[in-house]
Parts: C-alpha cells; sequence; structure tokens
C-alpha cells in the first residue's frame, strides 16, 4: 500500500505543480529533492539518535548538493537525484541504523522519489524535444 500511495502522491504533486505553473520556475523539482532529503534527518531526531542524526545529515548533504548543481547546470541531475534517493530508499535500512524511521517509509518515499524523477523526466524530454515540422498545408 505504501508504494502505491508514494506513487499517487507524486503523481499528484506532479500535476499539481503543473496546472499550477510552479513547474515552469526551475527551482520547483531541486526544492523538491532538498525537502525529500531532509525526512531521514527528521526521522533521526525524532528517535532522539545522535549517530543517526549525523550520518543521515551528511547524506542529506550530498542530495542537497545534487540538487543546487543540478538547478546551476541541468535539471537531468535532479531526476537522477531523485531517482538515486528513491534507490536509495531501498536499501537505507541495511546501510544506516535510524531508530526513527516508520517501517512504511522507505517503501511510500522510494515509491514518491522514483515516480518523482519519471514525472521530471518526462517534463524534460517534452521541453527538449525538437518542434514538430510543419505539415505544408
Amino acid at each position: 500500500m505504501a508504494l502505491l500511495i508514494g506513487i499517487a502522491l507524486a503523481l499528484a504533486v506532479w500535476l499539481f505543480a503543473r496546472l499550477s505553473g510552479f513547474d515552469r520556475d526551475r527551482a520547483f523539482y531541486p526544492t523538491v529533492t532538498i525537502v525529500v532529503a531532509h525526512y531521514y534527518v527528521l526521522f533521526a531526531v525524532m528517535g532522539d539518535s545522535i549517530p543517526a542524526t549525523v550520518a543521515e545529515s551528511g547524506v542529506m548533504l550530498l542530495f542537497v548538493g545534487a540538487a543546487v548543481v543540478g538547478f546551476k547546470r541541468s535539471l537531468w541531475l535532479v531526476a537522477a537525484g531523485l531517482a538515486a534517493h528513491g534507490i536509495l530508499d531501498s536499501v537505507h535500512g541495511s546501510l544506516l541504523t535510524n531508530p526513527g524511521v516508520p517501517g512504511w517509509w522507505p517503501a511510500f518515499c522510494g515509491a514518491f522519489d522514483v515516480m518523482a524523477a519519471v514525472c521530471l523526466t518526462l517534463v524534460l524530454w517534452r521541453s527538449t524535444s525538437p518542434a514538430p515540422e510543419p505539415s505544408g498545408r
């Protein structure tokens, strides 16, 4: 269920961003990436674990860095960062011990992150594809 909710929520965010025009601003998806990167730090603080907070902060900084570089250079890096965060979610528990992470979170967040990366990829492909040739009629 967490997978389906993560996918549905990412699609809802994408649709909202498209309809509202928020995704016309190049900062939108980097901001989403920065926000999702902070949740594990939040869970570490909630779990009252200083070692987890320090470790999760280090990981978070990598994704924040990717979001900033992607914002300045290429949004393709942001899409890769979102996808990489989704992949990290699938192995997070075997890499880092964080007592504050809810059991359903990795599946939910992984699904959200990967679907958000797919949505951004579609936006980028659409914006970089050549315009159709005139029909001549």
